[in-house]
């Protein structure tokens, strides 16, 4: 099989990095859970929503992502039976490209450049499976998408959703 997959908030968290900048930033007192079922620059006072909704474009800040808890172990596994590539939104963050491709370069080695694919919209990609934290990605995918859950889609419904990458990795075998 073909299979897709996203980077922010799959491979990499960077839900928990705006929330630690903000924090730091603000002397806030946001968690995961404070912000779960939704945005988190929707739970910061209205003076910081534009702040936080600019750290994506901040130099380092895709560079700096910490991996989403064994995705390194089960990617490896899953990209060992099927074609994998990685397709990540990145045209509108136009520092994200370097800084991803490096992050993937230390993270996910086993993943060659030629298999990464740094984009805007991802309704023209073909294949089997996407694997994505949104569901207007998944949308118009056509082949099976599979939501990965992050605190911001713990409301979303109508997908086949996966918790954690070991469920991943049971899904994809």
């Amino acid at each position: 099989m073909v299979v897709f997959v996203d980077m922010d908030e799959v491979l990499a968290d960077t839900y928990g990095a705006h929330i630690e900048i903000y924090n730091a930033e603000f002397n806030g007192s946001l968690t995961s859970e404070k912000c779960s079922g939704t945005e988190v620059w929707k739970m910061v006072p209205e003076a910081h929503q534009e702040s936080v909704r600019k750290h994506a474009a901040r130099r380092g800040f895709f560079r700096d992502l910490k991996v989403i808890e064994q995705s390194q172990e089960v990617l490896l596994r899953i990209s060992e039976i099927h074609d994998v590539y990685i397709a990540s939104a990145a045209m509108q963050f136009p520092n994200s490209l370097e800084e991803k491709s490096d992050w993937l370069d230390e993270y996910f080695p086993f993943i060659p450049w030629q298999n990464r694919i740094l984009c805007g919209h991802k309704h023209v990609l073909k294949g089997d499976v996407l694997i994505d934290d949104r569901s207007y990605n998944l949308k118009n995918f056509d082949g099976r998408g599979i939501l990965f859950t992050s605190p911001h889609n713990v409301n979303t419904e109508g997908f086949e959703r996966a918790d954690s990458w070991l469920e991943l990795g049971e899904l994809l075998k």
